[in-house]
């Protein structure tokens, strides 16, 4: 019998495979999506040692065509776009007048005058409203949110070149796929269709993001998990993708950024390029760099058996100064560990957590916890 609760869920073109194949399934940014097959751990653990396949058709694409979108987008989100290359992908965020972070994104510059914003499925109603906003009598621009038409299949892992290579439809296109550094993508004309294929991802391992027609995702991931039976690839769920972006230090908008943190804060100051030409937020963002970061994201090991959550209260000399962001125990390094926000004069420490009403001390770690595995990786580094 159908989860009443989930009636009024979205859901992907790999819905159905997900039930038949035994997901288990919840809510997330407004889908029913998959949480995980046989289990975080296992799935967690092949990706880092040979393939996964994530549905995140959740994500929200919005298209920016015509000439005046290069300097409309470079006036909207703090890293530099203008000027970039065909086929560049950016890393960056789309912030309010007064610095809060509205979104983290990639922004793919496909054409000369055609640009791909990529945002956070729980964000996307937001951002297809402010674009809107801020697009309105913009001569020589055309917004398309085309979010509902999109379906986008991850590839990550060791083996992901193995694996992609082999997909029936990209075999006339290899050349220019094989050839994409990390942080580049191709749009590709295959018959009817087109799609995206980038390498990028939110694993820290090799990985491509395929985005196609609604009607080509099915298929797709078919291919994909039957081509690459012998690579010992398998379908990963949200929960192993999690663990996997906490271990590279990845931002999760709702954890680590906000409407009320800013990029500074949450350490991705390397995306907020100040010296650019103006952007939304840009006066708010330089006078806190001027003035001193308030807070600032850390990360920790938390000494013992406890796991620090997110909300977690953590305090300097028995004073709350700060709550932790995300938290876990890192499948791949063995160890309870976790992001803070926290006031930075109190970052350096000694640091407590209260984890149902105890206190257990944390030694600063520095993050990423655990190195990508790919070069060139933007997210990788630190302000």
């Amino acid at each position: 019998m159908a989860d009443p609760a989930q009636a009024d869920l979205k859901r992907t073109p790999l819905t159905d495979w997900h039930l038949a194949h035994g997901a288990k399934m919840a809510p997330f940014a407004g889908f029913l999506m998959p949480i995980k097959y046989r289990g975080e751990l296992a799935e967690h653990a092949a990706v880092r040692e040979r393939a996964g396949l994530f549905d995140i058709t959740h994500m929200g694409e919005i298209y920016a065509e015509g000439p005046a979108a290069e300097a409309w987008l470079d006036g909207l989100v703090t890293n530099r776009t203008a000027g970039i290359p065909v086929g560049k992908v950016i890393y960056t965020a789309m912030c309010r007048e007064d610095g809060g972070t509205l979104d983290d994104m990639l922004i793919y510059r496909l054409a000369p005058e055609r640009w791909l914003i990529v945002c956070n499925g729980a964000n996307h109603a937001k951002i297809a409203a402010w674009t809107a906003k801020r697009a309105r009598g913009t001569d020589g621009l055309r917004l398309d949110d085309a979010s509902d038409r999109v379906a986008l299949i991850a590839v990550q892992g060791p083996e992901a070149w193995q694996l992609v290579s082999r997909v029936t439809a990209l075999r006339a296109h290899l050349p220019a796929v094989e050839a994409l550094d990390f942080y580049t993508a191709v749009e590709l004309r295959l018959g009817g269709s087109t799609w995206v294929v980038s390498r990028t991802g939110y694993t820290g391992e090799r990985g491509y993001e395929i985005y196609v027609p609604n009607d080509d995702a099915l298929a797709l991931w078919r291919e994909l998990l039957h081509v690459g039976a012998d690579l010992g690839v398998e379908p990963i769920g949200l929960a192993a993708r999690d663990t996997l972006r906490f271990e590279l230090g990845y931002c999760l908008y709702g954890h680590e950024l906000g409407e009320d943190i800013s990029p500074l804060e949450a350490g991705i100051g390397w995306a907020v390029k100040l010296n650019k030409p103006g952007f939304v937020g840009r006066d708010a963002l330089a006078r806190q760099q001027a003035g001193g970061v308030p807070r600032k994201l850390v990360g920790v090991a938390v000494d013992g058996r406890a796991i620090a959550r997110q909300g977690a209260g953590v305090y300097a000399a028995g004073r709350r100064v700060g709550a932790v962001t995300s938290g876990t125990f890192s499948p791949t390094l063995q160890r309870a560990l976790a992001l803070a926000l926290v006031e930075t004069a109190a970052a350096a420490g000694p640091l407590e957590v209260d984890v149902r009403d105890r206190r257990f001390p944390l030694a600063p770690t520095p993050y990423p916890f655990l190195a990508a595995r790919v070069k060139g990786d933007p997210r990788a580094s630190r302000s």
